[in-house]
């Protein structure tokens, strides 16, 4: 059983979409596999877990912001409300083809805080900024933020839902939604880290994986 990772999804890996991650679990084979996912690319997974959840021996996603399943509850919304104003101004500077401006607003406000930008490696600030594009490619997907959470409940593998101890807590409540859904979930937490663990803190982000993975 392969153990595909789709990546962060934001903006330091390149997107990989539901079709795209479906393709490559039959192509790789024999179904099923263990995914991991973080960000958008959890989103990614559990999307299709919920269509195909066959395909999955065990799901591992780290605070997806899947924001749709928490409309209906104003402190959640209002906790998002400073992060959503974020990126929106990261999106008016990808439409204007501000691409390392937008990269460097992302970083700083939205996935690793103030001052961090400065003192991420040249490469993976490049990296950032040549995946710009791909993040406003998925957030032009009128539907990114939902996930039919009637259809995730019938997948019966065994999911982590990991969160970082330094992430906003709109992000935890998401996580409380879909440990509610899937019959099979149980809560991850990576002391220290934000909404990016395998680049701030990829030790313990590697070896919770590695742990869940050999125990599913």
């Amino acid at each position: 059983m392969p153990l595909l990772r789709t990546g962060d999804l934001d903006l330091y890996h390149q997107v990989v979409g539901e079709g795209d991650l479906e393709a490559l679990i039959e192509r790789l084979g024999p179904a099923p596999a263990h995914v991991a996912g973080s960000s958008f690319g959890g989103s990614i997974a559990l999307g299709l877990a919920a269509r195909r959840p066959e395909l999955f021996r065990s799901i591992t996603v780290h605070e997806p912001p899947l924001v749709a399943i928490v409309a209906d509850d104003p402190d959640a919304l209002g906790q998002l409300r400073p992060t959503q104003a974020s990126m929106d101004a990261v999106l008016a500077h990808l439409r204007k083809g501000e691409h390392r401006q937008g990269a460097r607003q992302f970083v700083e406000e939205v996935a690793m805080g103030p001052g961090t930008w400065d003192r991420l490696p040249a490469a993976v600030r490049e990296t950032f900024v040549h995946n710009a594009p791909t993040w406003l490619d998925e957030q032009s997907d009128p539907d990114w933020a939902k996930i039919d959470t009637d259809a995730l409940a019938r997948c019966a593998a065994p999911v982590l839902l990991g969160g970082g101890t330094r992430s906003p807590m709109w992000l935890a409540t998401i996580l409380d939604r879909l440990a509610a859904a899937l019959p099979r979930a149980r809560r991850g937490t990576v002391e220290g880290a934000g909404h990016i663990p395998h680049v701030t803190h990829p030790g313990r982000y590697a070896d919770a994986l590695t742990r869940f993975v050999r125990t599913s």
